[in-house]
């Protein structure tokens, strides 16, 4: 942590970065404690950053509070890089890895423009377009840090980052569809729903989609850009080295079981939320320890 936060205010910054991450429930959490101390302390600031303005956009809350509630992240994310302190003890998390790392920007704004289009009802049936520009956003600029914190910025590296992260949004996408659509939410582009000869108005209840018979054939065709996005992401990877990018490697593993768990059962099958076992995941975590894959 800098120098002009005290050593007490530093530890106790630190305490609720991870306080925040642990509190998420995320299975990225044990993927991040496999890294070593700098690179795992900016990991948590850069998730614990990212919890915060997904709140903003999640948590009920006027418009235009969520709105200036964004502002004064995208101020803050200024602050950090114009070398002011910025308000928030999450942005102050983020100072040091900023500079120790070289973390771009621009990645820190898109995160926050992703959130924007979450808001203020969430997105309904986007254009394939608008998925992938949302995708790119919330799931891709995050793989963008972490590769910066991994230590390879390379172009393959950002490659596997983008893939691997709308891989990850998309297989969440269906995952979460049920929970979404309870939100308010539909994140399946309208050219799957065409696909599957379902019309959506701004009328049309979300209860009416969740129940469509003909919702397998949407979600089976946008299964079908998750599985060309994790192909993508392995290529990818075969160029870099695999135990550099470990926790990224584990995320993909952990998600391509997830993904292979909701496709085995069949896509007109919405719940229960697939989820890996204690066990599958700590032997994979291991052997990717070791062996890297």
């Amino acid at each position: 942590m800098s120098e002009k936060i005290g050593s007490e205010n530093a530890e106790r910054i630190k305490q609720r970065v991870e306080e925040i991450v642990k509190r998420s429930g995320s299975s990225f959490y044990p993927a991040m404690r496999l890294l070593g101390k700098e690179k795992r302390d900016a990991m948590f600031a850069v998730y614990a950053f990212c919890r915060e303005i997904d709140d903003i956009a999640d948590e009920p809350a006027p418009l235009e509070a969520k709105k200036k509630a964004l502002s004064v992240w995208r101020e803050d994310i200024k602050r950090i890089y114009a070398n002011e302190t910025p308000l928030s003890d999450v942005a102050l998390a983020l100072k040091d890895p900023v500079k120790k790392f070289n973390l771009p920007e621009n990645e820190f704004t898109a995160l926050i423009d992703g959130m924007e289009m979450d808001i203020p009802d969430g997105m309904r049936a986007p254009t394939m377009s608008e998925l992938e520009l949302y995708c790119r956003r919330v799931a891709g600029a995050v793989g963008m840090l972490s590769v910066c914190i991994f230590g390879d910025f390379s172009e393959t590296a950002q490659r596997f980052a983008v893939s691997l992260g709308e891989a990850l949004q998309i297989t969440n996408i269906l995952r979460d569809m049920g929970e979404d659509m309870e939100l308010g939410r539909l994140y399946m582009p309208e050219e799957c729903l065409n696909k599957a000869g379902i019309v959506i108005t701004d009328n049309t209840p979300l209860s009416e989609i969740l129940n469509h018979p003909n919702l397998k054939i949407a979600r089976q065709a946008l299964a079908e850009k998750a599985l060309l996005r994790f192909a993508q992401a392995r290529e990818a990877l075969e160029k870099l080295n695999a135990k550099q990018m470990k926790p990224a490697v584990i995320m993909m593993k952990v998600y391509q079981k997830i993904f292979d768990m909701m496709q085995k059962r069949g896509w007109d099958v919405i719940a229960p939320r697939p989820k890996p076992s204690k066990l599958w995941m700590a032997a994979t975590a291991v052997r990717i320890c070791l062996f890297g894959k």
